[in-house]
């Protein structure tokens, strides 16, 4: 039976757990959203949830306790100013798990772990240096059911036999290869 026994083990050994837990939460606190295996975003998950909690209290002490988890001071200060009082009226519950799937090379069952009620971030604009924007051009408007209008002309048996020996050529290239 497997009674008191809380940790998942996940094949490492506990100084190696720790540091990736803690790597975990500091990234899912940064970013707010991170992908992982199922099994570790279960385990992570407890972990930012107590440090949310510690953000909530917002004590001296809770800060340093925060301290000791967390790799990143402007993660901290992140948290006990913005996350924590997004949070107060929540008891408990600070992030979810969405599966995504299975992991190609050994098919471990894969997991987005994000904070609840985060604002996802706004897209990049990329701009091309160098060149001006151009004014979008109007879509050409298409003649509407009139006795006049034509309909699209196909192609010709001559034009489609033009494209043919271009093909023939590709695959004698091929085969002299």
């Amino acid at each position: 039976m497997r009674h008191r026994k809380r940790t998942v083990k996940l094949g490492r050994t506990a100084s190696h757990r720790r540091a990736m837990f803690r790597n975990m939460v500091t990234s899912l606190l940064a970013q707010e959203r991170i992908e992982t295996t199922v099994a570790k975003a279960k385990e992570a998950r407890r972990f930012a949830d107590r440090m949310v909690t510690l953000g909530k209290k917002g004590t001296l002490h809770a800060r340093r306790q925060a301290l000791t988890f967390i790799m990143d001071k402007d993660v901290v200060s992140k948290l006990f100013s913005e996350l924590a009082p997004r949070y107060a009226d929540r008891n408990g519950g600070y992030t979810r798990i969405i599966r995504t799937g299975f992991r190609r090379g050994d098919g471990a069952e894969l997991a987005i772990l994000e904070m609840v009620g985060r604002i996802a971030p706004k897209p990049k604009l990329e701009k091309k240096k160098g060149k001006k924007e151009e004014a979008p051009k109007e879509p050409e408007k298409t003649p509407t059911a009139s006795p006049e209008a034509k309909p699209p002309e196909q192609p010709t048996e001559e034009e489609k036999e033009e494209k043919k020996p271009r093909r023939k050529r590709r695959k004698a290239k091929k085969d002299s290869e």
